[in-house]
């Protein structure tokens, strides 16, 4: 069962403000009342009963003491940036399994947390960023891909595993080769608008019908890995309850933000292993 983290990390704030506010208008001045009738009460009052009386209520103090870090973590993981890991292979070369990466929450606009309203327009996805968004066909399921097809765009992918954007291949430069599931992989510069960057593709396998074209609807975006031949991506996403012209398009509602870095890498078993630093910086 999945969890919806951002939902619960919601309602926690929410709970944590509500006894920090009842705390504030109710149970505070009645601690004030009870203390100075005591004073008055007492030529000397007892340090014990003024500790006593002043004291919060069990649940009041942990609401009090974590309402103000939950709110923190809210704003920085709702509006600014957002921590994730890369669990599966689809990225390579750009991103390996276990990196951890940071997600910028803001680039594509200012969302509403749970229900992902946009509110502030401040800019749209650009081909070939790599984006975090919820997987269309599961919601609760972030996947992680590279723009390749903007609203409006035509795409083909050839029977040869060259892609077309609006009539047009894009370019792409061979590097070099490494082994591959069933054979060999060959590593390539692929540079989709003014993006450079690497992808990987096994000679052997193929998994789609040859030649199959696309059009991006307004307001989705299609999507691919960089590992191109290991990659649920929009080619092959094939949902009954989504409609047939919308099949492998990522709504601009499911957008969770801008993939810019990696700060670390962890890969399993990680007891096993220690935290890598090799791989930090910039993602392209």
């Amino acid at each position: 069962m999945s969890i919806n983290f951002p939902l619960l990390l919601v309602i926690a704030v929410a709970v944590c403000g509500v006894l920090a506010l009842v705390d504030l208008l109710v149970l505070a001045p009645r601690r004030r009342v009870a203390i100075a009738t005591y004073a008055g009460q007492v030529g000397e009052p007892d340090e014990v009963v003024l500790e006593q009386l002043n004291r919060e209520p069990l649940l009041i103090e942990y609401g009090k003491s974590f309402f103000p870090v939950l709110a923190i973590v809210l704003v920085l993981r709702s509006f600014l940036v957002e921590p994730f890991q890369i669990p599966s292979g689809s990225m390579k070369p750009t991103l390996e399994v276990g990196d951890f990466i940071l997600v910028n929450k803001f680039a594509y606009g200012i969302r509403l947390p749970v229900l992902d309203t946009k509110v502030i327009e401040v800019g749209d996805p650009q081909r070939g960023d790599v984006m975090v968004f919820r997987y269309p066909s599961d919601p609760n399921i972030n996947y992680i891909k590279r723009v390749i097809g903007l609203p409006g765009d035509e795409i083909r992918y050839t029977s040869d595993k060259h892609l077309i954007i609006n009539g047009k291949p894009v370019a792409t430069a061979l590097l070099g080769s490494e082994p591959g599931s069933l054979g060999t992989a060959v590593l390539s510069k692929e540079k989709l608008g003014e993006v450079e960057h690497l992808i990987r593709q096994e000679l052997s396998r193929y998994r789609i019908e040859p030649g199959r074209q696309w059009k991006v609807p307004a307001g989705h975006y299609f999507m691919m890995g960089d590992n191109r031949d290991n990659s649920n991506d929009s080619r092959y996403w094939n949902d009954p309850k989504i409609p047939k012209d919308l099949l492998g398009m990522v709504p601009d509602q499911n957008i969770v933000g801008k993939a810019f870095a990696v700060w670390l890498s962890w890969s399993e078993p990680k007891l096993r292993n220690v935290p890598d630093f090799s791989r930090v910086g910039l993602i392209h």
